[in-house]
């Protein structure tokens, strides 16, 4: 792999414009004739070398092999004499700052070609300066952090000590050792002092303190005297952060604040044990990010500069590298020292001295690519395409197109299969953006919060639709099976009730506790699903905003589990019939009400994330979503008015209604979601970053979200195509919004990738469990 790719590959996506621009570099270095600086040798760089210029460079080759030998253990040859010298490399310090700025003198600029190597000593001290810079900021803000979580964890060890009360029980522990040492079986008292540390569950600093062999009681007595506990004055001045994290802390904090004093409770110590836990781990990758960002931009210059001198045939190299070697970027040992004083206070307080326990928390490892998977989705894959098959040839073969047959099954058994149709095409679309997000090197995982090394890859997901699309398949095939009796005109129960079966195996594996089938990313999905049903009483995250958003294209998906619940405990599912679905009158109630779940959801997620955040855009956008509530509303009364006196005042509602919310829907989605449609950015009318070079992906994509927006007014204008059933043109206008989705997410977490990228946001900020009311508290 070249070392561009490799560069690519590695670096932080979220700090991509803070590196050294290696290809910026590496193209002034193209521009360098190579061979003289001829120009006419330069000017085709495939055609062949003239015969005396070959010969020139052969005889070259030739005079070399008989030059002195230098010796192994020489490795930078000989010393440079002064009239070799190319650069001159020089620090001069900023005004009003401790930063230093290189500049870089090149000696040699009255040669051919000079005026291409002067610029490019030039923005290799633009790129090396910045990358100091960079360096040099993100290193003060970590030695920041690491106070802040000294003071962290000398308030978690008071906490601890006051909690435990580990004073009784090391006395106990004491006296179990001297009454044992003086029979003699001090063997059996480090069993039994052992066993009660367990039991009592003693930090293991204070195991390390009586750990005993043989000593007396002298040693014990000095070692006793030794031990020096945590100060707990700190606890005077610090109150614990009382963060909302389920609906009942957060109506119990809407009038009180978000920080209280301590309680001096377990549930208090285990919360912020917790808490700085999972702190100290994304600190810790934050150290790991910056580690190699320091590490990938001085293998860089390394890169670039042997490239410099490979093509100039200068040596430049070694002057330059040894400058990158006494910045900071060579010399800065804070990240390192950082990372090992985290490394064992995490093994110490939070794995209980367990090493290999500790580092596999701090350090998870990478997900990686199972030739099964690959496998059992070309598995899956052929049983639908071959399921498929067979599902038409029954068709036919059973005459179930007939007019009679076919109204029969479309009122009945399609509304019911049509759910997971819905259900597999929005993971297909799904799988094809985390195709898609992967190849352009989206951190997808980090702007949804997912555990690193848990996410789903696209194969992955792919999986999981052809497999559910198996299952849905095969059950579509035995519900072809008319299995009706002629004289009760009833049809086989077992069948009838395969469409429920497949529901309920679905949720057994969706809420399966077991570590089968993708748990972490279930239990990940459970979790949102809920915040979002609560909504406003949970911290809007990303996730969770994202989730509403999708279920907002799954209107018919909600009502088709509405219209399970109907026509299996409210009707009679054995003939097929589902006529007194047009006569409840809390059927239709509830056929709105379902509909509006999702975008109410968001309606409320806005108005949280306005109180909290004071954003003036989350107002517009709740009332974004309260259109649209209305005008699902108005479009619902009108299809089941249609034949009503009133049926013309509906329709005038609902197209009114549907008009304006299409039109704000259309322009939110391009402009604030996607971020496009900027007059004045380097991209006329999109904007400034792009991850997609042609350009014309994102025109073709706004007039396919503008067209896809209208598709849902044929539920009020009503028109209908001759040969497809009204349910099957529902159906699919259903599955077009769920397309028009997929192609949203897409943009949408573009968008949210270049936000993070414009503020080098590449790490999560996680609250911390103590506030200090003085900060000089230490």
């Amino acid at each position: 792999m070249k070392f561009g790719r490799e560069l690519a590959s590695q670096m932080v996506q979220e700090w991509q414009a803070a590196y050294v621009d290696y290809q910026g570099l590496k193209k002034l270095l193209k521009s360098h004739v190579t061979l003289g600086n001829d120009p006419e040798l330069s000017s085709s760089s495939s055609s062949p070398l003239p015969p005396e210029v070959s010969q020139s460079r052969s005889l070259k080759r030739r005079i070399t092999l008989y030059r002195a030998f230098s010796g192994f253990n020489n490795l930078r040859g000989s010393p440079k004499k002064a009239d070799e010298e190319v650069i001159l490399v020089s620090s001069v310090q900023q005004e009003g700052s401790d930063r230093n700025y290189y500049q870089t003198m090149f000696l040699r600029s009255s040669d051919e070609g000079g005026e291409i190597e002067v610029e490019f000593f030039r923005k290799l001290d633009e790129e090396f300066n910045k990358v100091v810079k960079f360096y040099s900021e993100k290193v003060e803000q970590v030695k920041a952090e690491a106070d802040v979580f000294t003071k962290q964890m000398n308030a978690l060890i008071a906490l601890r000590i006051i909690v435990d009360k580990p004073s009784t029980e090391l006395g106990q522990i004491w006296r179990i050792l001297g009454l044992m040492w003086f029979w003699g079986f001090i063997h059996n008292a480090q069993v039994d002092c052992a066993h009660l540390i367990q039991k009592r569950n003693v930090d293991r600093s204070w195991i390390q303190e009586v750990e005993m062999s043989s000593e007396g009681d002298d040693v014990m007595a000095k070692r006793n005297k030794d031990f020096k506990p945590a100060s707990l004055d700190v606890l005077d001045h610090v109150k614990i952060n009382v963060e909302p994290d389920a609906p009942a802390s957060t109506l119990r904090n809407m009038v009180g604040s978000s920080k209280s004093d301590l309680s001096y409770s377990k549930d208090e110590l285990t919360k912020a044990e917790m808490q700085l836990r999972h702190a100290l781990t994304e600190f810790y990758q934050q150290l790991r990010l910056l580690k190699s960002y320091c590490f990938m931009n001085v293998l860089t210059f390394s890169k670039i500069m042997k490239k410099y001198d490979k093509i100039t045939s200068r040596s430049a190299s070694s002057a330059y590298l040894q400058t990158v070697d006494k910045s900071c970027l060579g010399t800065s040992d804070e990240v390192n020292r950082i990372m090992a004083r985290i490394e064992a206070t995490f093994v110490k307080y939070f794995a209980n001295g367990n090493r290999r326990k500790g580092m596999k928390s701090l350090k998870p490892g990478h997900k990686r690519d199972k030739h099964r998977t690959t496998f059992f989705l070309g598995l899956f894959t052929g049983c639908s395409i071959a399921l498929v098959a067979a599902i038409m040839v029954s068709l036919h073969v059973r005459a179930l197109l007939d007019p009679e047959e076919r109204t029969k099954y479309m009122e009945s058994i399609f509304q019911l299969y049509s759910l997971f149709g819905f259900i597999v095409l929005h993971m297909l679309m799904y799988g094809v953006d985390t195709f898609l997000w992967r190849r352009y090197r989206v951190n997808y995982p980090f702007i949804f919060g997912f555990r690193p090394g848990t996410e789903l890859g696209f194969r992955e997901i792919f999986l999981l639709a052809s497999g559910l699309s198996v299952l849905s398949l095969v059950a579509v095939l035995s519900n072809l099976d008319m299995e009706m009796d002629p004289d009760t005109k009833e049809y086989s129960t077992l069948t009838e009730l395969v469409p429920l079966t497949l529901v309920l195996v679905v949720f057994m594996i969706t809420f399966c506790p077991f570590n089968i089938i993708y748990r972490s990313s279930r239990y990940f999905l459970i979790r949102c699903v809920w915040h979002c049903l609560c909504a406003p009483l949970y911290k809007v995250t990303l996730p969770d905003f994202f989730l509403a958003d999708q279920l907002t294209s799954h209107v018919q998906s909600l009502r088709g589990l509405l219209f399970y619940g109907y026509y299996y405990f409210f009707g009679d599912f054995t003939t097929r019939s589902n006529g007194f679905l047009t006569k409840s009158k809390y059927y239709h109630i509830m056929y709105i009400v379902v509909a509006i779940i999702p975008y109410w959801s968001r309606f409320l997620q806005c108005l949280r994330r306005l109180i909290e955040e004071k954003d003036n855009n989350q107002a517009v956008n709740a009332f974004k979503y309260f259109s649209t509530v209305v005008a699902l509303v108005m479009r619902t009364i009108f299809s089941q008015k249609k034949k009503a006196p009133s049926a013309m005042f509906w329709k005038i509602m609902a197209t009114s209604t549907s008009g304006f919310t299409t039109i704000f829907n259309t322009y939110w989605d391009i402009v604030v979601d996607w971020g496009l449609m900027q007059r004045n950015s380097r991209n006329p009318w999109l904007r400034d970053k792009l991850l997609i070079s042609n350009k014309a992906v994102y025109f073709v994509a706004i007039v396919v979200n503008m067209l896809l927006r209208l598709v849902w007014m044929q539920l009020v204008l009503d028109f209908q195509i001759s040969f497809l059933h009204p349910k099957g043109m529902v159906a699919l206008i259903a599955c077009l919004e769920i397309l028009r989705r997929g192609m949203w997410n897409f943009f949408r977490v573009e968008n949210e990738h270049f936000n993070n990228v414009g503020k080098y946001r590449a790490f999560k900020t996680v609250p911390l469990p103590f506030h200090y009311e003085d900060e000089k508290i230490m």
